[in-house]
């Protein structure tokens, strides 16, 4: 399974860029991958196609009215391991234990 977060935005259209981020998100909680949305990207968890092939129905969706787009993207495979989207911050809360804002 891979976890992958990214973050993708348009430039060139002003400081803020909610209208075409929301788009992206439509695409993503539509996909029917498990997914958390944080203040500076989206974690996506499934298989590898899976996972990419949301990035680029997002990009797609964006380059129709944006001539230009940033986007970054990172990526982690362990074999075997669903469920990691919870079970990585639940291993953190374990050690320190207390529960953490997410």
């Amino acid at each position: 399974m891979v976890l992958l977060e990214f973050s993708m935005s348009p430039l060139g259209q002003g400081e803020s860029v909610g209208k075409y981020v929301s788009r992206s998100l439509d695409v993503i909680d539509k996909s029917g991958l498990d997914y958390r949305l944080n203040p500076m990207g989206t974690v996506l968890e499934g298989e590898w196609d899976d996972v990419f092939g949301v990035v680029r129905r997002c990009f797609e969706r964006m380059k129709k009215d944006c001539n230009r787009i940033s986007c970054t993207i990172k990526v982690d495979y362990r074999k075997g391991h669903a469920g990691r989207l919870s079970s990585k911050v639940a291993s953190v809360e374990k050690h320190l234990k207390r529960k953490l804002r997410v």
